[in-house]
């Protein structure tokens, strides 16, 4: 076991641990670290705790120090020269013609380097554009382009359900999402209710995907032929979260619509994957949507 704390350095960022040293540090509070990209203001999310060695990436570094008000007062000017930087970004990508938007502008705590996060359609040329910004600047220039869920994150906004975006407001991290999981969860393939505002299939999708894999794993698939208490039937719908199934029964000539739980009926004969014939839309379309 090692003992840790857990800082981030953006708001639904994702979670660094770092040695905490001999600070006893208290969730909320602010320290400075060294990271990869050097000195950095971040805030404690996860206080001191001990977790397993296959948790961590070694070598663990330590905290510098908790930060004192000249820290935070510093951080605060960042965000200032952060805005300036964003408007001198712009004038130059324009004197430069370049087809790049600009989404994100970052200082590192100790002011070595300037991040520039961008997106594009394509492959830019933007050597000329950075020797012009370090001369400006007069520190390292680093320019990054992201995909649109990382724009998305960056950005914000609000998801069709009325609530800020997640990856906005508390997921650290992407989890991949499939079409699959849509199908499984009975959701219209229409790509414009099934994908968020990135354009990309929404992060919600993977929420439920367990307790539908679950339920699914004892409800029988549309067009299995099951044995009920009043004789056999073949599944005609399926209700996963109730666990109810309908089943059109077989007595001789004549049909007839039972509605049985789950674990009411056995099967006997399984189907194939139901719907995959019925699906009237552009499969190619759908899977541009998944990472």
């Amino acid at each position: 076991m090692v003992k840790v704390v857990g800082v981030r350095f953006k708001k639904a960022g994702k979670i660094y641990y770092f040695d905490p040293g001999d600070f006893n540090i208290a969730k909320g509070s602010h320290v400075i670290v060294e990271t990869v990209r050097g000195i950095e203001f971040g805030q404690v999310v996860v206080s001191n705790r001990e977790v397993p060695d296959e948790e961590i990436v070694a070598p663990l570094k330590k905290v510098i120090r908790i930060a004192t008000n000249e820290d935070e007062q510093h951080a605060e000017e960042n965000s200032k020269r952060e805005k300036e930087a964003f408007n001198i970004y712009l004038q130059k990508v324009k004197d430069h013609n370049l087809d790049m938007k600009l989404i994100d502008v970052e200082y590192t705590f100790d002011n070595n380097k300037i991040l520039f996060y961008f997106t594009a359609d394509g492959r830019v040329d933007f050597r000329e554009l950075v020797k012009d910004l370090a001369s400006v600047f007069k520190t390292r220039i680093e320019l990054r382009q992201i995909g649109v869920r990382d724009e998305s994150k960056m950005m914000g906004g609000i998801g069709i359900c009325g609530r800020t975006l997640c990856c906005k407001s508390f997921l650290g991290e992407f989890q991949p999402v499939s079409i699959k999981m849509a199908k499984e969860q009975g959701l219209s393939l229409n790509p414009t209710k099934i994908s968020g505002i990135c354009g990309r299939l929404m992060c919600c999708l993977k929420y439920e995907q367990e307790a539908y894999e679950e339920i699914l794993s004892r409800v029988p698939k549309q067009g299995a032929v099951v044995d009920t208490p009043e004789g056999q039937g073949v599944v005609m719908e399926i209700s996963l979260l109730k666990e109810l199934v309908k089943v059109k029964m077989d007595k001789g000539n004549e049909t007839d619509i039972k509605v049985y739980r789950a674990n009411e009926v056995k099967v006997i004969k399984d189907a194939a994957s139901c719907c995959d014939d019925e699906i009237e839309i552009d499969m190619e379309t759908l899977k541009q949507l998944e990472d």
